[in-house]
């Protein structure tokens, strides 16, 4: 009997390490899930906003070309996804910019390109602690 209840007991402990086993597993598998989607999103976002940025900043906006749009849907995917992915910070910071980029003008001073690219690397640095974040 008391074999019996020495194996009952060990059994007990075996099923509740693997049930902690699994639950760690399943909750480590699912951050990285998140910090994977966070990265694709604001690598998406950056690229697109970079490159809009540049074919504002070289193009007639009149034009209204294809790239543009195709840029724009772009940016806009990837921050819809920073909205459902990010914190608050991170997302703001992506509104400025969406707003910056989307304001730019061939004419624009070097000054107000600059601050948009600053604008850009602070989403950057934003962006990067939020996926270091455990």
């Amino acid at each position: 009997m008391q074999n019996v209840l020495t194996v009952a007991i060990g059994a007990c402990f075996g099923l509740i390490g693997v049930v902690f086993g699994s639950w760690f597993t399943a909750r480590r598998q699912d951050r990285m899930w998140l910090r994977e989607q966070k990265l694709k999103a604001g690598v998406g976002f950056n690229t697109a906003a970079g490159q809009l940025l540049d074919y504002l900043r070289q193009e007639q906006v009149a034009d209204g070309g294809v790239g543009a749009n195709e840029l724009v849907g772009r940016m806009q995917e990837a921050r819809s996804a920073l909205y459902l992915l990010c914190a608050g910070d991170t997302v703001d910071l992506a509104d400025a910019l969406a707003r910056r980029v989307w304001g730019a003008r061939p004419a624009d001073s070097s000054e107000d390109h600059n601050e948009t690219l600053d604008l850009l690397r602070r989403f950057t640095h934003q962006l990067r602690q939020e996926i270091a974040r455990p």
